[in-house]
């Protein structure tokens, strides 16, 4: 392992990159930003400008993976993805068919992210989730519509008026509740999942548009086994592999249609008390599977160790198929991540003294769009609440550090 290349591509490939660099081995990367954390932590890199707005090419892609391993000292290892390919499967082939793919395939890809056989599998296994439909509700109150393959949240609308069909979108019915997630690493042979919690970041354009995560949630513990059972039956089901994440919605009151079947769906992503930082004490109530991510997931940076476990569980699953035995114990604190976007205007970014608490840093004349992405703020407490208060709380002095000026 010890120096080892391995290329990653990703919208962000910055958590990956540091953690792949814990782990002992030397990341090249590809991604759409370039940040300056990524730069550091890669042994080299390249930036695709308008990725962003585009999606990965093809083409360009493949150029900038082959000259990055061209020009490292020893060949890669393999090809690990991020985010950004969720709904590119034909891109996900001709990686496979240049480089050797460390991670999920295209067809665990449709198996995750394809609605009709994804929400087929959940009934046929008996797990509940969002009632989803490809044609447009008859009232959308209380429905949202989805693209397919999108992360992250902006690809998320509530529904108005009259609605249409869409090649690429489907509709599902909205929950208010509390979003969990379970990420790990998994083979055939055992896995290793923690679960996180994870809050929105709403914006007039983006309702649901992501705002962070963190580890160690106080969960009721009927709830967690709920929750493990599912995704041990799913990731089984389908062969999943390497790192991924299971993405719930957790409602303290299911709705029962008429008839008896259940009306889960989306949620809003956080109840009134997360989005307002209060605490919601220990998670209860009935768990619905929204959507799986089969790769490394944004609770990478609040799961991971010091020594990049997730990597390197990552890479061995790939190359061993099975985990590396270890007795680490419990964690002993909570780690936050909290996502500040550009919601005071769009800005090019100066010289910056960044916190040791950040990261996703900027270079200089980096221009950043209204709404945008600007930075990631790290917290770390003995709970969860106490490292998700202090990492927000973080986001308003890291906002006036890059604007220059408190808010008004």
């Amino acid at each position: 392992m010890s120096g080892e290349t391995v290329l990653i591509a990703a919208f962000s490939g910055r958590s990956l990159a540091q953690s792949a660099r814990r782990a002992g081995f030397k990341p090249l990367v590809v991604d759409a930003f370039g940040d300056l954390d990524t730069r550091h932590a890669a042994g080299d890199f390249r930036v695709l400008d308008g990725v962003m707005q585009t999606g990965f090419r093809t083409k360009p892609l493949i150029a900038a993976l082959e000259d990055l391993s061209r020009s490292a000292a020893t060949k890669p290892i393999g090809l690990v993805l991020g985010s950004g390919f969720e709904d590119k499967l034909r891109l996900v082939a001709a990686l496979a068919s240049r480089f050797k793919l460390l991670g999920s395939d295209t067809a665990t890809y449709k198996a995750c992210k394809d609605p009709r056989s994804f929400f087929a599998l959940l009934d046929r296994l008996g797990i509940p989730h969002p009632e989803t439909q490809a044609e447009p509700p008859a009232d959308p109150e209380g429905w949202i519509s989805k693209r397919v393959g999108g992360s992250g949240g902006r690809h998320i609308r509530a529904c108005h008026g009259s609605q249409r069909a869409k090649p690429r979108r489907y509709f599902q019915r909205l929950l208010d509740g509390e979003r969990i997630s379970a990420g790990g690493v998994f083979t055939d042979q055992g896995s290793t999942i923690s679960l996180s919690r994870q809050w929105i970041s709403p914006s007039p354009e983006h309702p649901f548009r992501f705002g962070g995560c963190v580890s160690m949630p106080a969960i009721d513990e009927r709830l967690r086994e709920t929750i493990l059972n599912a995704v041990h039956a799913v990731a089984n089901d389908i062969g999943l592999r390497g790192m991924a994440s299971f993405d719930f919605i957790v409602s303290p009151a299911p709705d029962t249609a008429p008839g008896g079947r259940l009306r889960a769906a989306e949620s809003l992503g956080a109840n009134k008390d997360i989005a307002e930082g209060k605490s919601p004490g220990a998670s209860k109530g009935s768990a619905y599977l929204l959507e799986i991510n089969p790769r490394p997931g944004a609770s990478l940076d609040v799961l991971d160790s010091d020594d990049g476990q997730l990597f390197a569980d990552h890479i061995a699953a790939w190359t061993a198929g099975t985990l590396p035995t270890r007795d680490r114990g419990p964690a002993k604190s909570a780690k936050a991540a909290a996502i500040l976007h550009a919601d005071r205007g769009p800005v090019i970014l100066k010289e910056i003294q960044w916190p040791d608490w950040t990261a996703d840093r900027g270079a200089p004349g980096t221009f950043i769009p209204l709404g945008a992405p600007l930075a990631t703020t790290f917290a770390e407490a003995p709970t969860a609440d106490a490292a998700e208060a202090l990492a927000r709380k973080r986001l308003a002095e890291l906002e006036d550090l890059i604007y220059g000026h408190p808010k008004s």
